[in-house]
């Protein structure tokens, strides 16, 4: 399975941000669209992460408030990407070693979605389900022997 396949059942909304944003919109936005990142983009260039952990760092960092803060200062600036081609396994190998929670999914310079954790994760289950069903249906429609029938003598 590759990430092109969660992007085709996970459709291409995406949200973006620029870097001069203030911080106090971009937390709006993920708030009013229950969201847990925003894509930076400058100039139609991909240039970094805004997700909840970066947002709440800011705010224990600012005693409880983001005041004037602009997306730049807190955005992962170097943000982990994959391409539509990547497989699922490499994706998760990514994910668990950076702690990502969010990777924006690029076919060279062109964003074209973002994945989450919990996408990677629906799709390895889902898949798994698919398989057990199917090998559960092959079991049932296992052929059965005639009572007659022996076994061959080894």
């Amino acid at each position: 399975m590759k990430v092109s396949d969660i992007l085709r059942v996970k459709g291409g909304t995406l949200y973006t941000v620029s870097p001069e944003q203030p911080l106090n919109d971009a937390i709006q936005t993920m708030a009013g669209r229950d969201i847990g990142s925003l894509v930076v983009m400058s100039h139609g260039e991909l240039v970094g992460m805004l997700t909840f952990r970066e947002v709440i760092q800011a705010v224990v960092g600012n005693d409880g408030s983001v005041g004037g803060t602009v997306v730049r200062t807190v955005m992962d600036d170097a943000p982990l990407t994959c391409t539509p081609e990547t497989e699922i396994d490499e994706v998760r190998r990514m994910m668990l070693q950076r702690h990502a929670r969010y990777m924006p999914v690029m076919d060279q310079r062109t964003l074209m979605g973002v994945i989450s954790f919990y996408d990677v994760a629906k799709a390895v289950v889902d898949s798994q389900d698919f398989e057990n069903r199917m090998l559960k249906a092959y079991i049932r429609d296992w052929p059965v022997e005639s009572e007659g029938a022996q076994a061959p003598n080894n």
